[in-house]
Formats: structure tokens, C-alpha cells, sequence
């Protein structure tokens, strides 16, 4: 019997890795259903403008839909486990009574007995039988092989020692070189780059240029010559493929990165506001900076009096993105968090190019203020903003092409920057002469009026879900699934009903193990799959016909709606898979036997009924308990998982605030949060565990 034990390590772990593989399967498929989610409700206003709730709900589904077959196969998998283990114990049956038979009548052990043959038969099948209580764990431990294999290969790549973000994470800066009030000129020195993800295109190619101390200096071009390429070398999101960037003549790369970006304020095209208030989101420019402070910086970014006509002023939430500020609002905010910090230099990427004529006289205002005695880099499109710049440089296919002031680059005749220019005010002349944009109609615009026109166009759409949810017949539905947990209630009755009579239908109790048990999992499997990719769907539908003003509540925010989408349907595959097929069967075997002791010997069962009783209040006890940390748990988990999403969309803006700390510290206390409500549910769970086993000793001690 011992030459089972090879193959019964050997198909554990073949169905191990295959139950891994799918669950790695599972996880990959979901994930980029959840980018769809993410993308779509972080975005609600575009996708609805253009009518795309239809087109993002077909993608979904067809995510949702190789999810399922994953899970399906995952489940099938570990059925036909759970149905092998049995089938093993079986096997060691036969075997050893076969051979103990033989070793009886023809072999050299005369004097073995079948009481002896009994015995070793018996002890190496009770040891095989707790196999069978493994098969939930063996799941668990192999989804969660599963789910750590992008975990630990994130935690490797952490490790690797051309990455120069590991430094953020240190606290301590002691050691660091001094750089605070840097008043050096900025040198690109034959500086060439490409991008990662596209090596054969050379993003800057021997740029050299020179920044100099406490003066403005231009950066302009057409798109994709490398003007934002530069910033983000200077913010050493990158490093350079040859050349070096220094200040005074002493590389950048002599200093940490945190804090160097501390000493950089920089303000990009599109403002990225997180969706809390006003006043934390500009303390982020500076963690410790006091509320006088961060006043201050308000009133030089021009901000300080429209949010004092706020409703709740600076504690207003801007919600996700800034959604709830105009784009002029979100621009000053964003200068304010720059300027709180007092930068020595100051990063001005085409700040303005997206703002209507008001709002870019306003800012631009600020920002010609803010510039003053600071080394400043500005990249911008419209020419008319860089006029009053020390410094121009023209740059095209990653090289500097023209430089000099804007009189004297203005004066060349036939040069980039002249037919720049040139070009400019032609299209601005003819804009005027057509009325391509009516300022004023477009501002006087009311936001309820494209609300509805939005709601009027989507409304083909809203009837076509409507009409899916009403096609779906939830009676037949429910109709299958009360006959399939009849059908296995009957098995559980029928198991009962074999042990009483095992002696003439052993063999067919033994098929009978092997195969309902495979097909218990495979169906309940299925009918869960199938279940949540529903549940999946129908929510993401009902979402999308939410009114826009419902995604402004910082309860539903698209971080919150995603983990809703994830976690709950996940929650109820977890009653509706598999483990409904096993509670089925546990309820009806319990019934059944209690039935059966009952009409035997009513003494004996009321006396064995007793710690049954006990382990079943305890288990009672437990549920609710744990029902009640799922609640908590969930709501902890909805606020870190939004502001897991929010920090990972806006990691540039992260990493220019060297915010890594402060985030981290809020993220490690609301999962800090969770493990202090759950110690008291898992105690409990473990004692109803080892109430358990220990009721069951006692129950044979009492027979």
C-alpha cells in the first residue's frame, strides 16, 4: 500500500498546479475587466458625452465571459481532486485486502491474521481519510499560489538594482547632500533618451541647453519634439541614455530623489487633484506647512478668493479628479500646492493651453508672479505666454533647432519659431472671422441642460439594458438552482442511507463517491461562475444608468465601484459555488442521520445529539460574527482600494510631491484597521474548529 503514496503526492500535485494556473488565469482575466470599470467610471463624463455606455458594456461582458470559463475550469479541476482522494482511499481498500488475502493462502506469512490485515488496512485508510477534510484548504492554498505570483513578482522587481525609486521609502534623510535654496543654472549636456517601450524612437538626440539661475527659459515645438521629455528627465522619471543633466556643473544624479523633486514645484497641462479637500490637497505640496502657509500660496496662485466663496471654503471636496472644479479652479489649486512649498525651481508644462481666454488671463497672471526670482522652465503651445521669456529654445526631433529671445528668433527670417508664431495668429484670426467658439454662449451654458441632452442620447441605450434585464426569467433561474440543491440533498440522504446498508452495496457506494463528488463541484462550479459574471454585468449596467451626480458622492467614486464589482460578486460565488454543494450535503446528512438514529434508538440519538447542539450554536455564533467583520472589512477595504486606484492613475503627480510616505502610512493604517476587528472572529473560528474535531472524539467516546 505504501507504493500509494507516490501517486498520491504526485496527483496532489499536478492538480495543484493546475488549479494555480487557472486561478492565475482567473485573477489576469478579471483584472483587465476591472481597468475597463476603472477607465470607464473615472471617466463617466466622456463615455457618456459620446454615447459609449453600450460599446464599454460589450467589452466588459466579453472579459467577464473568459473570467468564467477560467473559473469553471479552476472548479472542475479541484472536483475531480476532491473525487480522486475518495477514489485513492478505495483503491487502498482493494489493494490491501487483495494482497492480504494472497500473503494469507500462498505466501510465506502463514501465521497472518485477518484481524492483522484489518488493522493495517484500516490505519493506512483512517490516515488517507483526513485527505478528504483537506480539499477546501487545498483550494485556498492554491488560489492563493495563484494570486501571489504577480504579488511576488512585483516585490522582485522592486529589488532590482537599476530601479532609483527605492530611496523614496527612507525617512530618514540625514545623509543626504544639502540642496535646499538651489540657485544653479540647469545644463542638458548631449542628453539623448528613448522611451522604454519604444527604443527605436529617439525621444531627445544630443540636446544640449542651459536653464539659467533665477531666469525663465522657454521650451518650444511642435508635438513629440521633446519638450515634456526634458521635464521628465529633470524629474528623473527616467534617467538618460547618454549625457547627463547637472546644476552648477554637479550632476543630479549626486542627490537623492526626494529631495531634489522637494525643491521642484512644477504645474502640468492637466491638473491632477485628489478627491478630497481643497486644503489637503494643497498641503500635500508641503506635509508640514501650517494653514497660513498654505493661505499664502492660495492668494499668490490668484485661488485664495473664489475658494473663500466656497460653501465650506477650504475644506470643500473637489471630488475625483477635481471633477467638481472648473479647469481655470484646478489649475490655481495646482499652482498653490507647487508654490506652498517655496521652490527653488519651477516647472511650467503648457499650464495654460487648456484654459478658455478668462481663466488663462487669470492664471497666467499667477504664474508670472510666481516665476519671479526662481529658475523657471516653461513649456508651452500658445507663443503669445513665452514672449516675456529670457530664453527660447526651439526644439525639433529631440535637438535644438533655434534659440535666443523672442525678438531676435521673431526676426529670423524664414525660421521655425517666426512661421510658428506666424501660424498662430492666422488661426486665431480666422477663428475670430468664423465664430468657430462663442465664448460667452459656451459659458453661459447650463450644466443641467447637457445633463439632459446627454440623458436624451443615451436614452436608445438605457431601454436596450432595460430590456436585457427584463428578458432575463430570474423563475427559471431560481427554479434550477432549488433543483440542483435537491438533487444533493438527496445524495447527502442517500449516503446516510448506504452506511446502513454497506455490507450488499459497498461497491456501488464507492462509484457513487467517486463520481457525485466530482459532479457536485463541476455543477456548483458552473452555476457560480455563471452567477457572478451575471451579477458583474448587471451591476455594471445599473451603474452606468446612475445619474452623473451620483458618481459625485466620494462614496462612489470609481475606486469604491470597482471593489463592489470585484468583491461582492466574488462574496456570493463563495456561498453559491461549490461550498453550497457541501452544505447541501453536510444538512441533509445530519438530517437524515439524526432521522434514521431517531427510529433505531432514540436514547442513543438525544445523547449524541448534545455536542452536535453545542458545535452548532458555536458555529452560529461564529457566522454572525464573522458577518459583522465582513461589514466592517468591506467599508475599509472600499476606502483603501479608492485610494489604492486614485494614488496608482496619478503616480507621476505622487511622485512629483514625493508623497510616497504619506500615502503609505494611510494606506498601511486602514489595512492596520481591519486586522485589529478581525482577531477576535478568527479566534473564534479557530476555537469552533477545534470544538469540532473535539465533539467528534467525544461523540465516539459516548457510543
Amino acid at each position: 500500500m505504501s507504493c500509494m503514496i507516490p501517486i498520491i503526492l504526485g496527483s496532489s500535485l499536478i492538480f495543484a498546479r493546475v488549479i494555480t494556473k487557472e486561478t492565475e488565469a482567473q485573477l489576469s482575466t478579471y483584472s483587465k475587466a476591472g481597468q475597463i470599470a476603472q477607465e470607464v467610471f473615472s471617466s463617466l463624463r466622456t463615455v457618456l458625452s459620446f454615447n459609449g455606455g453600450k460599446l464599454q458594456q460589450k467589452q466588459y461582458d466579453k472579459e467577464l465571459k473568459l473570467n468564467e470559463w477560467c473559473t469553471v475550469r479552476k472548479d472542475a479541476a479541484f472536483g475531480a481532486f476532491t473525487g480522486w482522494i475518495f477514489c485513492i482511499n478505495f483503491i487502498v481498500y482493494s489493494i490491501g485486502f487483495t494482497f492480504g488475502s494472497i500473503l494469507m493462502s500462498y505466501g510465506n506469512h502463514r501465521t497472518l491474521t485477518i484481524s492483522e490485515i484489518l488493522i493495517v488496512v484500516n490505519m493506512f485508510a483512517q490516515a488517507l481519510s483526513f485527505l478528504n477534510s483537506i480539499g477546501p484548504f487545498f483550494l485556498s492554498i492554491s488560489e492563493a499560489q495563484g494570486a501571489a505570483v504577480s504579488v511576488f513578482r512585483l516585490i522582485d522587481e522592486a529589488h532590482d538594482a537599476n530601479i532609483n525609486e527605492k530611496e523614496i521609502l527612507q525617512e530618514s534623510i540625514s545623509d543626504e547632500k544639502s540642496i535646499s535654496n538651489i540657485n544653479g543654472d540647469i545644463e542638458f549636456d548631449n542628453v539623448s533618451f528613448s522611451y522604454p517601450s519604444r527604443e527605436n524612437a529617439t525621444a531627445l538626440n544630443n540636446l544640449k541647453l542651459i536653464a539659467r539661475a533665477n531666469q525663465t527659459t522657454a521650451l518650444v515645438g511642435s508635438s513629440g519634439c521633446g519638450k515634456s521629455t526634458c521635464v521628465s528627465l529633470l524629474l528623473r522619471f527616467y534617467e538618460p541614455s547618454l549625457g547627463r543633466i547637472m546644476i552648477d556643473g554637479q550632476s543630479i544624479t549626486d542627490y537623492k530623489i526626494k529631495q531634489f523633486r522637494q525643491n521642484i514645484g512644477i504645474v502640468s497641462q492637466e491638473p491632477i487633484l485628489f478627491g478630497i479637500s481643497i486644503y489637503e490637497n494643497i498641503r500635500f505640496g508641503k506635509m508640514n506647512a501650517t494653514r497660513a502657509e498654505i493661505e499664502n500660496a492660495a492668494e499668490q496662485a490668484n485661488a485664495h478668493k473664489f475658494i473663500m466663496k466656497l460653501p465650506n471654503k477650504y475644506e470643500t471636496l473637489v471630488g475625483e479628479r477635481g471633477i467638481q472644479l472648473s479647469g481655470g479652479e484646478k489649475q490655481r489649486i495646482a499652482l498653490a500646492r507647487a508654490l506652498v512649498k517655496q521652490p527653488s525651481i519651477l516647472l511650467l508644462d503648457e499650464a495654460t493651453s487648456a484654459l478658455d481666454n478668462v481663466s488663462e488671463r487669470i492664471v497666467q497672471e499667477a504664474l508670472d508672479r510666481a516665476c519671479k526670482n526662481r529658475t523657471t522652465i516653461v513649456i508651452a503651445h500658445r507663443l503669445t505666454t513665452i514672449q516675456n521669456a529670457d530664453y527660447i529654445y526651439v526644439l525639433d526631433s529631440g535637438s535644438v533647432l533655434e534659440e535666443g529671445t523672442h525678438e531676435t528668433l521673431l526676426a529670423k527670417e524664414g525660421g521655425k519659431y517666426q512661421t510658428m508664431v506666424k501660424m498662430q495668429q492666422s488661426e486665431k484670426m480666422i477663428d475670430a472671422q468664423d465664430g468657430l467658439m462663442n465664448m460667452e454662449k459656451a459659458a453661459a451654458e447650463d450644466e443641467e441642460q447637457i445633463l439632459e441632452r446627454i440623458r436624451l442620447l443615451s436614452e436608445s441605450e438605457s431601454i436596450d439594458i432595460n430590456q436585457e434585464f427584463n428578458d432575463c426569467n430570474y423563475g427559471d433561474v431560481r427554479r434550477r438552482v432549488l433543483i440542483t440543491c435537491g438533487l444533493f440533498i438527496l445524495t447527502g440522504a442517500i449516503f446516510m442511507i448506504f452506511h446502513f446498508f454497506q455490507v450488499t452495496i459497498l461497491l456501488l457506494n464507492y462509484i457513487n463517491e467517486f463520481f457525485h463528488l466530482r459532479l457536485q463541484f463541476v455543477t456548483f462550479g458552473i452555476a457560480g461562475a455563471k452567477l457572478v459574471t451575471r451579477l458583474r454585468s448587471k451591476s455594471f449596467a445599473c451603474f452606468l444608468r446612475q445619474e452623473v451626480a451620483y458618481f459625485d458622492r466620494p462614496e462612489n467614486s470609481s475606486g469604491a465601484i470597482c471593489t463592489q464589482l470585484s468583491s461582492n460578486a466574488a462574496a456570493i460565488e463563495d456561498m453559491a459555488g461549490t461550498r453550497l454543494g457541501i452544505i447541501c450535503q453536510a444538512l441533509s446528512m445530519s438530517t437524515f442521520g439524526f432521522l434514521l438514529g431517531f427510529f433505531y434508538n432514540w436514547q442513543l440519538t438525544m445523547i449524541i445529539a448534545i455536542p452536535f447542539v453545542i458545535v452548532l450554536i458555536a458555529t452560529i455564533i461564529e457566522i454572525r460574527l464573522s458577518s459583522w467583520l465582513k461589514t466592517q472589512s468591506n467599508l475599509v477595504h472600499s476606502q483603501a482600494s479608492t485610494l489604492a486606484v486614485e494614488v496608482i492613475t496619478n503616480m507621476r503627480t505622487v511622485k512629483q510631491l514625493s508623497m510616497e510616505i504619506e500615502i503609505l502610512q494611510q494606506y498601511s493604517n486602514m489595512i492596520d484597521q481591519v486586522l485589529k476587528l478581525s482577531w477576535r472572529p478568527e479566534a473564534l473560528f479557530a476555537t469552533v474548529f477545534g470544538l469540532y474535531w473535539a465533539m467528534s472524539s467525544l461523540t465516539l467516546g459516548l457510543l
